[in-house]
């Protein structure tokens, strides 16, 4: 005879209640507690352990980091290309490690050449930051906000047409002159993102002083991350940026 405790796992799923049918029953018992999102997260936190349910979760895949010498024949087809508002925004990138979606909002008077930083606005989780930039790369920003605001531009980058890149259309940049370079893997801006931070750590940076300027957030780290100045971070970071690949 099978033991209940042998019983099969698909035979315990058809005795089920479905679980629309489930939540319809529990709302009866929880409607008169009024409960909000908050609410009904800890109740079911609470509930997993009383069952005794461990959350099953994927495992995270560690994401594709560009090579240097990748980089340096990115780069090398970007400049061969002379296209000057491409290599600014590409080095940008590479430089601050800001998102797709940071970069696009990043307007003119975000930029503080004296200091070699670029504030963030409303960055990821809703939180403004600043991210430094190399003094080597200055002057060529300098002279790419003074194009743009011959133009009447507001933002870093803009189209002819007087409007903000896109996400898309930065994402497609990057893809072309990854075509171009014969890249075996595409270049996307979280890639270059990776490759920033990857390549300070392998140059002895502590978390501590990237975590100020990268906009990552960890519960652990909070209160170390909350006793560390940007003046510390961005001193390390120009020490170091000048052996930068590019």
């Amino acid at each position: 005879m099978t033991g209940r405790g042998d019983e099969p796992a698909n035979s315990v799923e058809a005795k089920r209640t479905p679980a629309r049918q489930k939540a319809h029953q529990l709302a009866k018992y929880l409607r008169g507690e009024r409960p909000d999102y908050i609410y009904l997260k800890e109740v079911f936190k609470h509930l997993r352990t009383e069952l005794d349910i461990e959350v099953q979760r994927q495992p995270k895949r560690l994401p594709y980091v560009p090579t240097e010498d990748e980089i340096r024949r990115y780069y090398d087809n970007v400049w061969r290309q002379r296209r000057g508002g491409d290599v600014v925004l590409i080095k940008t990138l590479l430089y601050t490690g800001v998102r797709v979606a940071e970069l696009v909002a990043i307007r003119l008077d975000d930029v503080d050449l004296d200091a070699c930083r670029i504030r963030i606005t409303q960055g990821k989780g809703g939180k403004d930051r600043m991210v430094p930039f190399p003094t080597s790369f200055k002057e060529t920003l300098a002279l790419h906000m003074q194009a743009m605001r011959g133009k009447g531009a507001a933002h870093l980058f803009e189209s002819s047409w007087k409007k903000a890149y896109s996400d898309r259309g930065v994402r497609a940049m990057l893809t072309r002159y990854a075509t171009a370079s014969g890249m075996t893997h595409p270049i996307s801006p979280h890639r270059l993102r990776h490759f920033l931070f990857t390549w300070l750590k392998t140059q002895g940076i502590d978390d501590a002083l990237i975590q100020p300027y990268s906009g990552h957030a960890s519960r652990q780290s909070l209160e170390i991350y909350s006793r560390i100045a940007l003046s510390d971070a961005q001193k390390t970071y120009e020490q170091t940026i000048g052996r930068f690949p590019v």
